[in-house]
């Protein structure tokens, strides 16, 4: 009688121990969504509906908060300081868990301090010269450049940004020269390819569009596996002749280091049945962005590939960043 006294006192002890959070009801109060820029602007906008319909799946309130500063910096050390619980998130994208990585120091490790939750979704870079330029296509735009070696120039939204380094993996596989001049942001950078101080850029697709439909820059060759339905008349580098050729402004959702393994699927399986609804392909189409539903696991791979790819891209192109 003592010998199951004492079974089942340990039992009742264990039990609570080893109840799970989604027994105990995750999510049970607000979450967090950081979105590493300023408000306003194509990423911002991408948190707010996301997270507004997730809400609803999920039964709970998403707080969107900005941190900008550093290039995401800021942001993720905030996420990697928050309790480990599930309701601190963030938007990760390509700067903050793929370019910046393969080029600066940061204080902080895109794939150890992080919990992959899920893809959101991308949108992608689009080759543009500006609409005074006697070429139509790409290949006239190659001609051109192997034609006039060191006289063609390229603006980019920064030093080590996805616009300057997809610019640097074409130049890698044409094996021509054209003059970088980096810009504090894509807008200065449209302005003067739009005043002719440069000839082409690789810009995302969003903020090409508005140049595009007005005439002032000409898409040439767009990156992705297939033609982007916003430009059917544009090929892909790939079909171009540019075999595995891509790069893209994508967006995903991080969580700190550690989070529990229940907590994960259920972040995952309620972003995923949000990004699958209907209308919501439509919502992000603003932003150019097709949803990417993504498992965390495949959501990790990509990411450590993703940095893979740019790291040895900036070894092989010797890009020195400054400051």
């Amino acid at each position: 009688m003592k010998r199951r006294t004492l079974l089942q006192a340990a039992t009742a002890v264990a039990l609570p121990v080893q109840r799970t959070h989604a027994e105990s009801g995750f999510p049970s109060k607000t979450l967090r969504y950081i979105v590493p820029v300023a408000v306003g602007g194509g990423s911002d906008l991408v948190g707010r509906t996301v997270t507004e319909r997730w809400g609803r799946v999920l039964k709970q309130v998403f707080v969107v908060e900005n941190i900008g500063g550093g290039g995401g910096v800021l942001a993720c050390q905030a996420v990697t300081r928050a309790p480990a619980d599930g309701y601190t998130l963030m938007q990760g994208y390509v700067a903050t868990h793929g370019t910046s990585p393969a080029t600066r120091i940061l204080p902080y490790d895109a794939v150890k301090d992080f919990t992959p939750v899920g893809m959101i979704g991308g949108t992608p870079n689009v080759l543009v010269v500006n609409s005074s330029l006697s070429v139509k296509t790409l290949k006239e735009f190659l001609d051109y450049i192997r034609k006039n070696p060191g006289r063609l120039s390229y603006g980019s939204a920064g030093q080590g940004s996805l616009t300057h380094l997809t610019m640097e993996l074409f130049k890698q596989q044409v094996g021509s020269f054209m003059i970088h001049i980096p810009y504090r942001g894509i807008a200065p950078a449209f302005s003067d390819l739009i005043g002719g101080q440069t000839q082409a850029m690789f810009p995302g697709l969003a903020a090409a569009m508005p140049h595009i439909r007005s005439g002032r820059v000409r898409p040439l060759a767009i990156t992705g596996q297939s033609r982007h339905p916003l430009l059917k008349d544009v090929p892909t580098l790939d079909e171009s002749g540019f075999k595995g050729f891509d790069a893209q402004q994508w967006y995903g959702v991080v969580g700190p280091a550690g989070l529990p393994v229940d907590v994960v699927k259920t972040l995952s399986d309620t972003l995923m049945a949000t990004l699958q609804a209907a209308d919501m392909a439509d919502k992000l189409s603003i932003e150019a962005i097709e949803p990417r539903p993504m498992s965390p696991e495949a959501f990790g791979k990509f990411i450590k590939a993703d940095i893979a790819r740019w790291t040895q891209l900036v070894k092989d192109r010797n890009i020195q960043l400054e400051g």
